[in-house]
């Protein structure tokens, strides 16, 4: 079985808008995640402006969490209701102009507020990315086009420090804002003309234009809804901590300053992007040994979860390099981990509702995101510093798979064994 991106029996009009849709999702995460990225970045400069310490910058980055966490409340309805086109493009234009107010903020309440509707407006960008992946994409694809877009975090992660901080030197934090704002708006003006070609891949489900909409009752009804929830709960709390707090760790571990910590802080989210790069190559392996979906899913989620067990040795060496190296590992296996759960999603839970339950899975992972931002804050000001944490990311991930398979014994996909 061929598992990759061509289709030599397709129509070349329509394989070149699906890769021009992949691409677009691409491009859509990475200026998605160098927005968020810009206020961690340049967290001593704004800090200093406002007179934040570490328990209000944890105060406010759990308030974020929270606020993208009740937007994903109707984040998924109503890309499923309006349909993922006009809801992702709607959603890059608000957030973008929100990342702009931040500049032009005269008060703290008011750059707050900036930051909360540019929260809320970018929790739409993994519903609208899984959601069309599962509508326009294969499932011979689907999880290797996730894989790809699933690396757009970790280069938003990369590029942001590269770019952000020695343009914030020169022109200040303000402008930095305000061009990362306006690339969303680039993007939205390729995303009006480039999607217009796309087709609903048949499958078991009925298409989106003629489908009965989805309802949370429904989707809550359903015990794949749970397993990634409860998948994303457990993990993604891991993630949000090491995206916000990983340039202060190698300051305050390492005593790396503002730019020495660029270099280490590149490498573990490169490591990242290409784990989220592996899980469609893993998980094509295992097809092509002739595994089921349901066991090359689980197989794969296994190796990344063996991945994760190294990381509170990273606290324990000496260069902040070989720590960045540990957690980059880490943070590789997360993204391999997170891609076959996004894969779960979209091959398992019928079309009219993917958005739906991700939202749900977003959710809850930004509600255990907001309380590992709090616990951070505390453990930091009570001086027990981030050991308690690497311990508990190292066998979050078993956890995770467990519950998986608990509540879904065994994965079917909607169009196993179609093109």
């Amino acid at each position: 079985m061929h598992i990759g991106l061509t289709e030599p029996t397709a129509d070349p009009v329509l394989l070149r808008a699906r890769r021009l849709l992949i691409a677009l999702l691409f491009f859509g995460t990475i200026i998605n995640y160098v927005d968020r990225q810009v206020l961690s970045l340049l967290k001593p400069t704004i800090s200093a402006e406002y007179g934040w310490g570490d328990a209000e910058f944890a105060h406010f980055a759990s308030a974020s969490q929270l606020a993208a966490a009740a937007a994903l409340l109707v984040v998924g309805w109503i890309i499923d209701r309006f349909g993922v086109r006009l809801a992702y493009g709607t959603a890059v234009a608000f957030w973008s102009l929100a990342g702009i107010a931040h500049a032009v903020a005269a008060t703290v309440s008011q750059f707050v507020m900036a930051r909360v509707v540019l929260v809320a407006f970018e929790a739409v960008n993994t519903p609208a990315a899984v959601k069309s992946a599962a509508l326009y994409l294969p499932l011979r694809q689907r999880t290797m086009a996730l894989g790809i877009i699933n690396t757009a975090p970790n280069l938003g992660n990369i590029i942001a420090p590269l770019a952000v901080v020695p343009f914030a030197v020169m022109f200040g934090w303000k402008a930095a804002f305000i061009v990362t704002g306006l690339l969303g708006f680039v993007w939205l003006a390729f995303w009006i003309s480039g999607t217009r070609k796309l087709v609903v891949v048949p499958r078991a489900s009925i298409t989106e234009t003629s489908q009965p909409k989805s309802s949370y009752r429904e989707a809550l009804a359903d015990r794949r809804t749970w397993a990634i929830a409860g998948a994303k709960a457990i993990t993604d709390m891991f993630w949000w901590f090491f995206t916000f707090w990983l340039p202060d760790l190698f300051n305050k571990v390492f005593s790396l300053s503002q730019s020495e910590l660029i270099g280490p802080t590149a490498l573990a989210f490169t490591m990242a992007a290409i784990g989220a790069l592996s899980a469609g190559h893993v998980f094509g392996m295992f097809l092509k040994r002739g595994r089921s979906v349901n066991a090359s899913r689980k197989l794969g989620m296994l190796v990344y979860a063996c991945a994760v067990l190294p990381m509170p040795f990273a606290l324990l060496v000496d260069s902040a390099w070989a720590a960045a190296a540990i957690i980059g590992l880490g943070l590789f296996a997360h993204q391999g981990f997170g891609t076959n759960i996004f894969g779960l999603a979209a091959d398992a839970i019928p079309a009219r509702r993917v958005a739906t339950v991700i939202a749900i899975g977003a959710i809850a992972g930004n509600l255990t995101g907001f309380g590992i931002q709090e616990v951070t804050g505390w453990l930091l000001t009570a001086g027990y510093g981030y050991a308690p944490l690497f311990w508990a990311a190292a066998v979050a991930y078993m956890l995770a798979l467990a519950w998986v398979h608990l509540l879904v014994p065994t994965i079917v996909a909607e169009d196993e064994g179609s093109v």
